[in-house]
């Protein structure tokens, strides 16, 4: 295997989930901030915006096929240019939850507030550090911030322990409250699986860089 143009490559599919994560990043700020101030228009930006991370991820897909036919690396190589693939697919359903909270954000429309929205938005920002400290590890083939990334997941469960049981007892207390309630509902689950598919990623630097695949957040398979 010619060492240069496979280096060369394969920084750039690095470039490339760099840029994915950036973009990911983003459409669950804006899904966030359209929901906190129940911008319906701001939501469609995020609806509309998720045909690029289709397209980027499906870019990135074929750049591993031609990498792996060109240059047929092997071990380690082949270890992280499988995971670029992977955490691409993983990246992409992430903007696939954005998308579904822009979504929510527009179903919703002018619906009272069935409770104040504190916990969500601290819920995204876990979850938004999560993913940017993920792709970070896996750029710098950091085992340890993988790992450190894994743990984070449970204070997110938490928070949708939390919401979640709120929002039941919301929905006890006064039945008229079930459909806005299920609308937040919707959107923590949204932002739990982000964080699960942030894990994900961590798991996928420590195969990269180790072999061993570990399981850090079994809700997330």
């Amino acid at each position: 295997m010619a060492r240069e143009p496979f280096v060369r490559q394969l920084n750039h599919l690095q470039d490339f989930v760099l840029e994915m994560g950036s973009m990911v990043d983003r459409a669950v700020e804006r899904s966030m901030t359209a929901l906190l101030d129940r911008d319906v228009e701001l939501a469609r930006v995020v609806i509309e915006g998720d045909k690029a991370v289709n397209a980027k991820n499906f870019e990135t897909q074929n750049e591993v096929i031609t990498l792996i036919t060109q240059q047929a690396p092997m071990a380690r190589d082949l270890r992280l240019v499988v995971s670029v693939a992977a955490i691409m697919t993983e990246l992409e359903r992430m903007g696939d939850h954005a998308e579904g909270i822009a979504r929510i954000v527009i179903m919703m429309q002018d619906e009272p507030l069935v409770k104040p929205l504190i916990d969500l938005p601290i819920m995204a920002g876990h979850a938004r550090e999560m993913l940017r400290d993920a792709i970070q590890a896996f750029v710098d083939q950091d085992v340890e911030g993988a790992y450190a990334v894994g743990r984070r997941d449970d204070e997110v469960d938490r928070l949708y322990d939390r919401i979640y049981r709120d929002l039941i007892q919301i929905m006890i207390n006064d039945p008229s409250t079930i459909e806005p309630s299920t609308h937040l509902l919707w959107v923590s689950h949204n932002l739990e699986r982000i964080a699960d598919r942030a894990t994900n990623i961590a798991e996928r630097t420590v195969y990269s860089a180790t072999g061993n695949l570990p399981q850090m957040d079994s809700s997330a398979h």
